[in-house]
């Protein structure tokens, strides 16, 4: 049933939690997307089915949570996905990251690998407000940005535009992780589609390069776009968990 809870930080975070066996799964959204959405409520249905404890939630100023999204960064989400897996999981958890929860995944794994039995990334987004937003913006748009301290770029997901502020780009920066060493000793499962418009299948390949550990696997998808939600490609993202679950 869907709750809520308080983090450490005084954020509200609002969550849905299915119990069952562990190590449970964790599902990390996308920037600006919730816990509705179809990735999320197929894999809850596959956990429910499979008897395995499945945990979604909203990170704050996203779907229920309490805060406005514009006033968020990078270091802010992953801190509520972090809070709420020590609150509301126990023992280690399969991160299962899409796009931006792909990046939030690893911050967690860097952070807390105690916390961690396993990771799926699902067209995984790392560094992307440093590599994709302040690189694809030309000096106008950087000036924008500094000056304003917001841009606004029209989204094909939805009808409000993104709006990227000085402080999500600021803070990006604090939180990169194709920089430094990326130890990941536990299973890595990596699905990416090679006709995805936002993430490219080049950042997959560097995750992959530059990820530390012993099994960790990569797999493109020709013709699958960002969404990553067809029958087919949520059979293959079950397919991950189940491959780290029983690996």
């Amino acid at each position: 049933m869907s709750d809520e809870f308080t983090s450490q930080h005084g954020r509200r975070i609002a969550y849905d939690l299915s119990e069952g066996a562990g190590p449970g799964v964790v599902f990390l959204g996308g920037f600006k997307s919730d816990r509705h959405g179809t990735k999320a409520l197929h894999l809850e249905a596959w956990g429910k089915a499979q008897g395995r404890a499945f945990l979604r939630f909203d990170y704050s100023g996203h779907g229920d949570s309490g805060g406005a999204f514009e006033d968020g960064c990078i270091g802010d989400w992953a801190a509520d996905a972090q809070a709420a897996i020590e609150t509301l999981t126990k023992g280690p958890q399969v991160l299962v990251g899409s796009s931006m929860g792909g990046w939030i995944a690893l911050l967690i794994a860097r952070a807390r690998p105690d916390l961690v039995a396993g990771l799926v990334g699902i067209a995984a987004a790392p560094d992307f407000t440093e590599d994709s937003i302040w690189a694809g913006l030309d000096a106008d748009g950087r000036a924008a940005l500094e000056q304003d301290g917001r841009i606004e770029e029209i989204s094909e997901y939805g009808p409000d535009p993104y709006v990227y502020t000085r402080r999500l780009i600021m803070d990006g920066r604090e939180q990169l992780v194709l920089r430094n060493p990326l130890p990941l000793p536990f299973p890595v499962r990596l699905l990416q589609g090679t006709a995805d418009a936002d993430v490219d299948q080049s950042v997959a390949l560097r995750l992959l390069d530059h990820a530390i550990g012993d099994d960790i696997r990569l797999t493109l998808v020709k013709g699958a776009d960002h969404r990553f939600s067809s029958p087919s490609e949520l059979q293959m993202i079950e397919q991950a968990i189940g491959n780290i679950l029983v690996g």
